[in-house]
């Protein structure tokens, strides 16, 4: 899908943080995934750039291993901290998607809300 980039700028986190918590991935791997599920537009650089963050604000565990074709690689887990902040995630998505499908089917009428 086209031009999905601006309106992924406020889920993306949680989307990686969502692929994190089903176990230990690298970046490429990461990357991999998005592609496979559609998102082939999300550069990279972002992901990794994205990444860095979780790292920075302490969200991820991470595990350097050795790879037969580089660098060693980073691998990352969710700690405690980041599977409190994807079930936050969760929860606004929760919330953010039901209004948006009451709009949708039905214009929203005052007494639902």
């Amino acid at each position: 899908m086209d031009n999905l980039s601006e309106m992924l700028k406020g889920v993306l986190e949680g989307i990686v943080l969502e692929i994190i918590s089903r176990g230990e991935i690298y970046g490429y791997e990461i990357v991999k995934y998005l592609t496979q599920m559609g998102f082939e537009g999300i550069a990279e650089g972002t992901v990794y750039a994205l990444l860095m963050r979780l790292e920075r604000n302490r969200l991820v565990n991470i595990v350097k291993k050795p790879s037969e074709i580089g660098p060693p690689r980073k691998f990352y887990t969710l700690n405690e901290q980041g599977r409190e902040k994807l079930m936050s995630f969760w929860a606004k998505w929760d919330f953010l998607s039901s209004r948006i499908e009451i709009l949708r089917n039905d214009g929203g009428s005052k007494h639902e809300f």
